[in-house]
């Protein structure tokens, strides 16, 4: 190439990028701010921060846990739904739970490392998505004194699921049981598993360090009712892992709860909780809304709880 050409070549290229650096490195992000100073829009742009006394405690985006060191409901505030970003609601580890329908076995424990005084997680149990569904709804059930069953659950609050071992027929059905295992039931818990028989095969209690995988995964519906008394949004994490908001069915149920805590009719806890509903975005995007930390800040000045 002479040497006329590798100069005309190059000088183009660093007018090109002359005008890109102007363009996406100065106009731009100026352009971003300047929308971002529009009345309505400023709020967003900033954080949406909430503040008490001055004092900025949280994001009207951002959802928070209400519970104590040990991680129990605090019963003067409004719970919002599971979340799994780090330890709840931490923005800088915003995640989902990653398990899919599927996900209905669980990993047990060993039992020498409980035995040992190692907490379940530690000692290896890591529960299923369908454990995991359970679990909270049967403690979000017992908290808010509605039913908290659910299909597939049993009444313990673990998934309801069986290995089912014996010969099959072409699709893969087992036709002739010979054994029948509760999985997510272990022995050292329980003795007697949620089911007493399975096709006339009694059921017995999963034993640690045995492979079911060679049997037939079986859920058990169960008699819960279709329609659970404690909605979804209760006992599954969003996806980012810090929804703020919780629906009003969710936030329905605990009415009584806040409202017997703070020693005020439910009806004046109702009267509070429709300030924070939003509706459907548009008159039809999306679900009805309850945020969470908006609503225990406002009861926090109206009803607050004396110490």
């Amino acid at each position: 190439m002479k040497f006329s050409n590798f100069v005309r070549v190059h000088w183009a290229a660093f007018r090109a990028l002359l005008v890109l650096t102007v363009i996406t490195g100065l106009a731009y992000p100026v352009f971003i701010w300047l929308v971002a100073q529009i009345p309505g829009l400023h709020d967003k742009a900033e954080g949406s921060i909430l503040t008490v006394n001055g004092k900025p405690i949280g994001s009207r985006l951002i959802g928070q846990l209400f519970t104590d060191k040990d991680g129990n409901a605090l019963p003067q505030y409004f719970q919002s739904r599971p979340s799994a970003a780090g330890t709840g609601y931490d923005p800088t580890s915003t995640s989902a739970s990653n398990l899919g329908p599927e996900s209905i076995v669980d990993t047990p424990a060993d039992p020498a490392q409980l035995a040992a005084g190692k907490s379940a997680s530690d000692a290896g149990f890591k529960p299923s998505l369908l454990t995991q569904v359970c679990t909270r709804s049967a403690t979000v059930g017992q908290l808010e004194g509605v039913d908290g069953s659910r299909p597939f659950c049993t009444g313990g609050g673990v998934g309801a699921v069986l290995s089912v071992i014996g010969s099959r027929d072409a699709r893969g059905n087992v036709t002739h049981p010979t054994q029948v295992i509760s999985v997510n039931e272990p022995c050292q818990t329980t003795q007697t598993p949620f089911l007493t028989s399975y096709q006339g095969v009694r059921v017995q209690c999963a034993k640690y360090g045995e492979d079911y995988s060679i049997g037939q995964i079986v859920p058990i519906r169960g008699a819960a009712p279709a329609n659970p008394s404690v909605p979804a949004d209760a006992v599954t994490a969003s996806g980012s892992g810090l929804d703020p908001d919780i629906s009003p069915a969710y936030a329905d149920i605990q009415v009584a709860r806040v409202a017997r805590t703070r020693h005020v009719s439910p009806d004046q806890i109702k009267s509070v909780l429709a300030q924070y509903r939003s509706g459907r975005d548009l008159g039809f995007f999306g679900e009805p809304t309850v945020n969470v930390l908006q609503l225990n800040l406002q009861l926090d000045r109206k009803y607050p709880v004396s110490s």
